[in-house]
């Protein structure tokens, strides 16, 4: 069953103070891989996007970005949310009914959540976060978590490049490990021992708020899974000489 929630966002200000408005595409589905069985396809998508509030040209600029992140496109495409969405559900069946016809035992429940949100905007910029979930049987489902930083000015997005002068790569991959491993030392000495910290750079999975920029780290990334999703904060006090004027 599919529901369309609207609402409108407290964060998202213009400043002409008009509220820019959201909704949130929502589809659950729960279906059998065979009538009378408990195993079955789970999917969930719930995705929060601009309906009102800003110029055609940022609004589109910002759902074509939401869309592309969150269904992992290559970019050029024109759908809308929804009919990309629908495209998805649709080939998530298939997938899901090709690959479990002829297997007789083990699991033959799949699972698939796709969430994106809003989160607090700084300034000028919007951040949004993009999770995935995916869930096709062994020990364990797969989760990531994807940020994605608009201009609001102009709907774009905004890339470490836009931010750091020429250069930057080396400084901020050190602070960034010297924040992980004091994070890690502070909160369990052990984990520092599934961190390999020389696979930790700016690899453009940021936000960014009034104490500074986050990244994050997907699973396996810069570790085991069992080391899950890692951030790292630095000040903008810290990251200040190698940021663009």
């Amino acid at each position: 069953m599919k529901r369309i929630l609207l609402f409108a966002s407290a964060l998202l200000l213009l400043a002409s103070c008009d509220m820019v408005r959201t909704e949130t595409y929502q589809d659950d589905l729960v279906m059998p891989l065979e009538d009378g069985q408990t195993d079955s396809l789970f999917l969930s998508i719930s995705l929060e996007y601009v309906v009102t509030g800003m110029k055609v040209e940022v609004r589109q600029n910002i759902n074509k970005a939401i869309v592309a992140q969150a269904f992992d496109l290559e970019g050029g495409e024109e759908a809308t949310l929804e009919e990309t969405a629908i495209r998805y559900r649709e080939n998530l069946i298939d997938e899901y009914m090709n690959e479990n016809a002829v297997l007789e035992n083990g699991v033959r429940s799949w699972e698939d959540r796709v969430g994106g949100a809003f989160d607090k905007k700084y300034k000028h910029y919007m951040n949004y976060l993009v999770s995935y979930y995916s869930f096709r049987g062994g020990a364990h489902g797969i989760q990531t978590l994807s940020n994605i930083v608009f201009d609001s000015k102009t709907g774009k997005q905004v890339h470490e490049a836009d931010l750091f002068a020429p250069g930057y790569e080396a400084p901020v991959a050190q602070l960034l490990r010297l924040a992980i491993k004091s994070a890690m030392e502070a909160e369990d000495p052990e984990l520092m021992q599934l961190v390999n910290l020389e696979e930790v750079a700016p690899n453009g999975n940021f936000s960014v708020h009034e104490d500074g920029m986050e990244w994050l780290f997907q699973p396996y990334e810069v570790g085991p899974y069992a080391l899950g999703i890692v951030s790292a904060t630095l000040s903008w006090e810290d990251l200040k000489p190698f940021m663009k004027n």
